[in-house]
């Protein structure tokens, strides 16, 4: 397989979606010593049309051999550095509640590059706590802490009402990027990136989905 080092592009942003699932299944494969896999092969496992799968790898100068297909090993590395994946970012966890402590708990995290360093709260019952080594810290902290470990990233999971204060102190403190966990739609400035995981819409949805399968079965 040839490829290149490729200079950070704005990728359509399908197709940045897209390229976790072809590492998760390449990974898998080179766990179980797969030297060469095809598109044909990544696109029967994942449910995407071989034809998309070659087009997302070509944005990264990633080509495939004739009839061999990807190398595994050079795919896994190429997606990885690409997408942040291989090295750390450092994060704080705003609200240490059930989500909060679960998310500091998740070791798949680090996988992704993700590392978790510290937890703020406003509960006096969670404050002073050390969750898997992590600890957790008052919001009055913040700042320091920011300032003392060198952090960009905010995952936030704090109750609604809380969620734009929160958002505001993050951005007051230097954090520079923020992980939404919550199902408010928080404000920033431009140069503030702001990514939404609402699990609660995704639940939403596939309720709804299956009200409709519900009613075509009856």
């Amino acid at each position: 397989m040839e490829s290149k080092n490729v200079a950070k592009i704005i990728l359509p942003e399908p197709t940045l979606r897209r390229l976790p699932w072809y590492l998760a299944y390449v990974r898998l494969l080179r766990s179980q010593r797969v030297e060469y896999v095809s598109s044909t092969q990544i696109a029967k496992e994942i449910n995407v049309d071989a034809s998309q799968i070659a087009k997302d790898l070509s944005f990264l100068n990633i080509k495939g051999k004739t009839r061999i297909g990807y190398e595994v090993d050079t795919l896994v590395s190429e997606l990885a550095d690409f997408l942040g994946f291989s090295i750390e970012h450092r994060a704080f966890m705003i609200g240490v509640g059930s989500l909060g402590s679960a998310l500091i708990q998740d070791q798949g995290l680090l996988q992704y590059g993700l590392n978790i360093v510290a937890g703020f709260d406003i509960d006096p019952a969670v404050i002073g706590r050390s969750i898997r080594g992590v600890p957790v810290y008052s919001m009055d902290k913040l700042g320091m802490k920011q300032k003392e470990l060198d952090t960009e990233i905010g995952v936030l999971a704090v109750p609604v009402e809380h969620a734009q204060d929160a958002t505001d102190t993050m951005i007051a403190c230097g954090l520079q990027a923020i992980w939404n966990f919550t199902p408010f739609r928080i404000k920033a400035s431009s140069d503030i990136v702001i990514q939404n995981t609402s699990i609660y819409a995704h639940l939403a949805v596939m309720y709804n989905r299956l009200d409709d399968r519900h009613r075509f079965l009856k």
